[in-house]
């Protein structure tokens, strides 16, 4: 199970390393000037395969996540809370990785009504997600 718990972490390092730089290709697809089509271009490539490149780290987080529940048993008795808590943000973290996507795809149909501003604070929301998860598993408040 160890080596399973070792996965599960790079996976999740890995996919969040993800969802922090694709809001920041965002803040700059949101600062392209109209007529700087080249660089637009090369932002939502590199956008584009990074979520893809995302989407392909979560898919196992998720799995391992699973198979460290269903191994260990945990979830199971008094003194879980931090558990539910945990999986209701891992829920949050998916949505958040999907609106990511549509948030692309708004940027590719030239759809985006959003300012930089707006994606630097929609920036910090992977961050918060991150960093309450890491604390609810190590700490287990509840």
């Amino acid at each position: 199970m160890l080596w399973i718990k070792a996965l599960h972490i790079v996976f999740i390092a890995s996919w969040f390393a993800g969802l922090f730089y694709l809001p920041r290709l965002f803040v700059n697809l949101a600062m392209v000037p109209a007529d700087s089509h080249a660089e637009r271009e090369r932002l939502l490539l590199m956008a584009h395969k990074l979520y893809r490149f995302s989407t392909l780290l979560m898919i196992p987080a998720l799995l391992l996540g699973l198979w460290l529940w269903l191994g260990y048993g945990v979830g199971r008795g008094p003194g879980n809370g931090w558990l539910h808590a945990k999986l209701a943000l891992v829920l949050v973290a998916v949505g958040y990785h999907h609106g990511c996507g549509r948030l692309l795809r708004r940027f590719e149909q030239l759809g985006n009504k959003r300012s930089h501003q707006w994606f630097r604070v929609f920036n910090e929301a992977a961050v918060l997600l991150f960093a309450a998860i890491v604390i609810l598993v190590v700490v287990k408040p509840f």
